[in-house]
Formats: C-alpha cells, sequence, structure tokens
C-alpha cells in the first residue's frame, strides 16, 4: 500500500522526514530501464525490487560493492541520502559502473554541490512523480543523476580551503 498523501484534517501527510522510501513509478522506470539496462537495484525491498540482483536495508547496499554493474539507485529520501549520492558517486568511478539515481531534486544542499554537480548529467524532471500507488504527486520536484565514468566526464570532487 502507498503512503496516503493528503488528508483534509492533516493537510500533507507521508512526505515528512518519517517516511523516506518511495516506490518508483514502473513506467517511469521502464523509460530508464530500456535507456541504460540495469543489472542492480541497491535500495530495494522484496516487494519493490527493480532487478533480478537487488540488497535490502538487511543487506545494506551502502556496504556493498556495486562494481561492474549498471544501478538504479531510488535511495531513501532521509537524512542519510546524502551518504547514497556520495556512495553512488564513489562506486561509479569503478570500471564499466554507471549509478543512475531518482533523488529529490533539492538543489540547495550540500551533497547536491559535492556530487550531484560533479555527475556525468542531471536531468530535471518536468512536473511531479506520483510514487507507489498514490493518487497524487510528489510536493517535491525530481531529478535523475546519472554517474558514468565510462566517458571520462565525471567531474572531480574539488576540496576547499
Amino acid at each position: 500500500m502507498g503512503a496516503k498523501l493528503w488528508s483534509r484534517e492533516s493537510g500533507a501527510v507521508g512526505f515528512s522526514s518519517k517516511v523516506q522510501t518511495w516506490s518508483t513509478p514502473q513506467d517511469f522506470y521502464d523509460r530508464l530501464h530500456k535507456e541504460f539496462n540495469f543489472t542492480l537495484d541497491p535500495c530495494a525491498s522484496d516487494e519493490d525490487a527493480k532487478c533480478a540482483k537487488y540488497y535490502t536495508i538487511k543487506d545494506d547496499g551502502l556496504k556493498q560493492d556495486w562494481g561492474g554493474e549498471t544501478v538504479f539507485m531510488n535511495p531513501p529520501y532521509g537524512r542519510d541520502i546524502k551518504t547514497w549520492i556520495k556512495k553512488a558517486f564513489t562506486e561509479a568511478k569503478k570500471p564499466n559502473t554507471t549509478v543512475v539515481c531518482l533523488v529529490p531534486s533539492r538543489t540547495d544542499t550540500r551533497y547536491w554541490h559535492e556530487y550531484v554537480m560533479k555527475a556525468t548529467e542531471v536531468r530535471l524532471i518536468k512536473g511531479r512523480l506520483k510514487f507507489g500507488d498514490s493518487k497524487h504527486a510528489a510536493p517535491f520536484p525530481s531529478a535523475v543523476v546519472v554517474f558514468d565514468n565510462r566517458s571520462g566526464m565525471m567531474k572531480p570532487v574539488l576540496s576547499g580551503g
């Protein structure tokens, strides 16, 4: 069952920091999969895994090696999202590894500037996605972030002072 997104009594619900997982809309995933041919979903559950090879919260995808995979990552959207974005950036530096991330478009965050702006490609999504089986769109914009070092286009992380 998808998160309840709106009620008259409480306004927007389900989009608080308490809810961190957002099931990827299948048609949206299918279009990306057609382009990238994903082999790994590191942020899955047994119920919503998008690839035959996947890691659940018990497996802890952050501790796994993604090398040599074409990864589709829709990470938990809580405070740890920065850790997942850093992992995507780092793993994509491995040979034959591409990581495609579906994330909130949070251009004002530190992780966005430290990692997302170093990606090969950032695709801002027009409109707002309807996650899971929700009838309502998310209250935040989303982006597809592609980390792919095969082209040599990933920019290095620069450190300050």
